[in-house]
């Protein structure tokens, strides 16, 4: 992955039963390349052991000005729990799996733009863990009337993310 740290960067990270380009991410990715943003989706495949992926990541050391981490499901453990040490300037984590079994810790060090969409219908991740993860960072939560794909969403998901891309965007310019 070639990376110029003055460069606007989304870095994707998908979830179990997913791959780097599933629906999801590629509806968003095309947001982040028509807001200017480069766009990273490591493939973490083959990988079932959460903490392994967010030592890929940290591996893979991301840049950019400003650094955006995107997670789903696995993938959003991975994207908050590895804040602490690349500091993005925003977090966007749809049905996140936090505080389960096997996915141990609290994310540390999110940035002040963290945004959590999670589905009232999850039967996978339970909608509390979304809310006990929000609620002490006062990040922005959105709970639709959704599953844990979120589906159904789709299209509200990437206008909350172009807001977020824009705000970070006009902030590091600011």
């Amino acid at each position: 992955m070639t990376q110029r740290s003055d460069s606007p960067r989304v870095v994707f990270a998908h979830g179990k039963e997913s791959g780097p380009w599933g629906s999801k991410i590629q509806h968003l990715a095309a947001i982040a390349c028509d807001l200017g943003f480069a766009v990273d989706s490591p493939d973490y495949q083959g990988v079932d052991d959460p903490r392994e992926r967010v030592t890929r990541l940290l591996e893979i050391k991301p840049i950019g000005q400003p650094l955006v981490l995107v997670g789903s499901s696995m993938g959003g453990y991975v994207s908050a729990m590895a804040c602490a040490e690349l500091a993005p300037d925003a977090l966007l984590l749809m049905a996140p799996a936090l505080y389960l079994n096997g996915y141990p810790g609290d994310p540390r060090d999110c940035p002040a733009d963290t945004v959590v969409i999670h589905g009232w219908h999850d039967d996978i991740v339970p909608v509390d863990a979304s809310i006990t993860f929000a609620r002490p960072r006062a990040a922005a939560l959105h709970l639709v009337a959704d599953g844990h794909r979120l589906t159904d969403s789709i299209d509200f998901i990437g206008r909350v993310f172009a807001d977020q891309l824009k705000r970070v965007g006009t902030a590091e310019r600011g």
